[in-house]
């Protein structure tokens, strides 16, 4: 028998980075007319529906699923959007040797017995004709999660080695063509222990239990990962999800929990991408979650969603006792534009519970077909002012308590960008009372509870629209992140999957210094020369920004390397392009000179492109700036 039915990453490598990097060239910073960003696929929102983890782990089977179904449907909230129903691991019997097909749990699912083994098109063609997509759960290694870190235990595949053997690695255009063509699955969650749990000297490999595949991916530290790899990987699973659905209904999930600095990159590759390690159901562990997403709103668009994993609405600190707590899981993850994707088990779970994941006014904040995720308008560790631009020119605002005292929050027009001296209407999406205020107003806010509203009002930029409040149409393509490092500033909590056991959860999700609206790269506040800009969008030098442009006619910003800025020597210059010609360019502008206006005219463009070059070597040390950058329907700047 052959080892692989397909090669590994490794032998395809050089080919499959040329795939997954289609817009790459010589000079990562020419323009390139286009938007480089995920849109394969059908995300065009975040997807909505249930996964089984949470509820089940390994021990699933046909009547739960189905169960959990039903009740999406007799409560509402399939008519709200819950349309995936997924499988996660635990559902594969073994792999059948010597052809390599992978047979299903008969026991489990007694739909999937058929005479010439077993096929999962029965549990599809159901879900399919009650109104849902179906999705299914692999691994990129040749071994799940659930063999790496699960007890022994009767869920697990069985058999020899080889039989054991349930992941993409060395088989992904036969799995895919299997899930897809053939099962008629609609999503795919791919995890990635197996590429990370089975060295050569791990307990279950060294016992014989498992063949070692040497760790390409390394949660802790991310210099440890080999990106490149992983990334070749993704490359030729979305290669094979092209060939079998090739009219682009398929949804591909990410979820290496945010190892492998896959926040930058995750974002080109699929359309969910996991920003963290799995959630369980604690509130500290809620916060850690959140953290890995929030301030990462320009690396999420439309079609490629940040992923804090699924909604633990149901259980521990969210269930019927906690409806506080519940409220504001659910709150944040739609302002994040996360997944919404339950995982309680539904067939018990009570009706205030449904009445929170069916909030439809929340919902909407989540499906606004804008695309944009919140960002933080204001930010400290007990207290954040989350703000959403939506497609209809009214905001989402979201006010979280993240500690244990109740808070009188002191709301601005600032915080929202809207003109001080007309009023604002605030619409409570729990409560249903409007609020209305000119300048200022002050709200309570209890402890772990988000206060949520749609805002009407005047925008400060009247025939326009900042860069910073449209981050799903701004693409960090280049981000100048040379040097991935772990953000610092992240939620670090105790009630992580191992306990209080061993050292403590150190910072691990790479992000340090990455692109940021209305921020430096390091979360400080935008300032050139002494000029501070609440406006903008912080990146690094020897970067490319990706700006879709939406019928606007012009473009306006000022530019200038940042206050913040450790390297004093080399200098930036500016450049603004559309559909790749030259538009506008900056003079050479070092550390401490003044911001330098640039304008455009962006009429009939399609694709902006934003980029700072500097001859420094190291970018850690030279965050730019571009201030007040707006996009503008008006031929002169406001």
């Amino acid at each position: 028998m052959q080892e692989q039915a397909t090669p590994g990453w490794r032998a395809l490598l050089p080919l499959c980075l040329a795939m997954a990097t289609g817009y790459a060239a010589a000079d990562p910073l020419a323009p390139v007319a286009g938007w480089s960003a995920y849109t394969a696929g059908q995300a065009a929102t975040p997807p909505m529906g249930w996964n089984s983890w949470n509820a089940f782990a390994t021990n699933i089977d046909e009547a739960k699923i189905l169960g959990s179904a039903q009740r999406i449907l007799d409560s509402g909230l399939a008519a709200k959007g819950y349309r995936y129903i997924n499988l996660d691991d635990g559902w594969v019997a073994h792999r059948r040797i010597p052809d390599g097909r992978l047979l299903i749990r008969p026991d489990r699912f007694p739909s999937s017995v058929t005479a010439g083994g077993s096929s999962f098109r029965p549990f599809t063609d159901r879900l399919h004709a009650m109104g849902f997509k179906a999705g299914i759960y692999s691994d990129l290694g040749r071994n799940t999660c659930s063999q790496a870190f699960s007890p022994d235990s009767p869920d697990l595949p069985k058999g020899s080695v080889l039989e054991r053997e349930v992941g993409l690695y060395g088989r992904i255009d036969q799995d895919i063509k299997l899930y897809f063509a053939d099962w008629g699955f609609d999503y795919i969650k791919v995890d990635g222990c197996g590429v990370r749990a089975f060295g050569a000297n791990e307990d279950k490999v060294r016992s014989g239990q498992y063949r070692a595949l040497p760790p390409v991916l390394d949660l802790e530290t991310v210099t440890r990962s080999d990106i490149p790899a992983v990334q070749a990987e993704f490359a030729q699973i979305n290669a094979a999800l092209r060939r079998y659905r090739p009219n682009d209904d398929f949804l591909l999930s990410l979820c290496i929990w945010g190892a492998g600095d896959v926040r930058s990159w995750g974002k080109n590759y699929g359309n969910v991408s996991r920003t963290s390690d799995d959630i369980t159901p604690s509130w500290a562990r809620m916060l850690s979650n959140f953290d890995s997403a929030a301030k990462r709103e320009l690396y999420a668009h439309p079609g490629s969603w940040n992923d804090p994993d699924m909604l633990f609405i149901g259980k521990g600190d969210f269930d019927a006792d906690h409806l506080v707590e519940a409220r504001s899981h659910f709150s944040l993850w739609a302002m994040l534009n996360a997944p919404l994707l339950i995982g309680a088990d539904l067939r018990t779970t009570p009706q205030a519970l449904i009445d929170i994941l069916g909030n439809a006014d929340i919902i909407a904040l989540n499906q606004d077909a804008a695309g944009n995720q919140a960002t933080v308008a204001y930010d400290a560790n007990d207290l954040q002012i989350l703000v959403k631009q939506l497609a209809s020119g009214r905001k989402a605002l979201a006010i979280f308590n993240r500690g244990v005292a109740a808070i009188d929050v002191d709301l601005t027009a600032e915080h929202l960008k809207l003109r001080k001296d007309a009023p604002i209407t605030l619409t409570d999406l729990w409560s249903k009372t409007d609020t209305t205020f000119t300048n200022e107003t002050k709200l309570r806010v209890a402890p772990r509870e988000t206060r949520i509203f749609r805002v009407q009002g005047a925008r400060e930029l009247a025939h326009g629209l900042y860069l910073s409040e449209q981050p799903g149409s701004v693409n960090p393509a280049v981000d100048g992140v040379t040097q991935p490092q772990p953000d610092p500033t992240l939620f670090r909590s105790s009630a992580a999957w191992s306990g209080t056991k061993g050292p403590g959860e150190r910072p691990m999700y790479a992000g340090w210094g990455g692109a940021r609206a209305d921020s430096t790269p390091y979360g400080q506040v935008l300032q050139i020369a002494g000029t501070r800009y609440a406006a903008g969008i912080g990146i690094l030098a020897n970067s490319r920004l990706e700006v879709r442009n939406h019928g606007y006619r012009h473009i306006t910003t000022r530019v200038g390397v940042d206050d913040t800025a450790q390297d004093r020597k080399h200098a930036v210059t500016f450049m603004i392009y559309g559909d790749g010609k030259l538009l506008a360019k900056s003079k050479a502008l070092r550390w401490g000179q003044p911001a330098q206006a640039l304008d455009a005219d962006v009429s009939g463009v399609k694709s902006i492109e934003l980029v700072a070059r500097s001859a420094t070597p190291g970018n850690a040390q030279q965050p730019v700036t571009w201030g007040d950058a707006a996009l503008l329907s008006s031929a002169q700047p406001e």
